[in-house]
């Protein structure tokens, strides 16, 4: 199958005053169309980082970022920002729901930016919500909801496009382990009709559901394997 994203070379420092963290170190990772792939690693290996990056949040300091023909390192921040609206769904550790916004409100924001009517945006907000186990939560406000809830809301936004890619960091990490499996089932049938997802997570079991497994240290990859040889290494 043809690639759908291209990442080579991607280095990234941050700094703060004279100090410099390099995080990344020429990563380079070529993600297939339909592909489900898990990134794992210890804390501050720069996961993170290269999701961010992918999705064109930042950008790097040398290195190309291919999402199909579009080369994100090449774009100005409202053209990545366009970018995105169209091509990418992003599932954060910290959920950044608007606190404002009812629970449907917050799926529908991105359909509707993106030129999506009321009537057809509030149908597939439903949708996802009923398939996260979020049925009757509609009019919540996110600061009612538990935090797996929250965090299901940010996966129902995230979907709400019909991204080409999905970048999922830690989509499973404030669920209990029903809510883990919940979450996963859906990812999972979102694969099955074919969607492209990059996720982080420290979770063996559910870097297992993946298709392949990439291994980070020090800011780059150092190994892959199909998900079916997990703990192999």
């Amino acid at each position: 199958m043809a690639a759908l994203l291209e990442a080579c070379g991607l280095e990234k420092t941050f700094r703060t005053g004279v100090v410099e963290r390099p995080v990344l170190r020429g990563l380079s990772l070529e993600v297939e169309q339909g592909e489900w792939v898990a990134a794992m690693g210890p804390s501050g290996c720069g996961k993170s980082t290269m999701l961010y990056l992918l999705g064109g949040l930042d950008l790097p300091d040398a290195g190309s970022i291919r999402l199909g023909d579009d080369e994100l390192t090449d774009f100005s921040a409202p053209e990545r920002a366009r970018l995105r609206r169209r091509r990418v769904g992003f599932v954060f550790q910290q959920y950044n729901l608007i606190p404002h916004l009812d629970v449907a409100g917050n799926v529908e924001l991105p359909q509707r930016l993106a030129g999506v009517s009321r009537h057809d945006a509030r149908a597939k907000s439903v949708e996802l919500l009923e398939a996260l186990g979020l049925a009757g939560r509609e009019r919540n406000l996110p600061g009612t909801l538990s935090g797996g809830e929250q965090q299901r809301v940010a996966i129902a936004r995230a979907m709400a496009n019909q991204p080409d890619l999905l970048l999922a960091d830690e989509p499973t990490g404030a669920l209990d382990s029903a809510s883990s499996a919940l979450v996963l089932d859906v990812l999972r049938a979102q694969h099955d009709r074919g969607q492209t997802i990059v996720m982080v997570t420290h979770d063996v079991d559910v870097a297992a559901v993946s298709d392949r497994i990439v291994h980070i240290r020090d800011g780059q990859i150092v190994n892959s394997e199909s998900s079916g040889t997990v703990g192999s290494t």
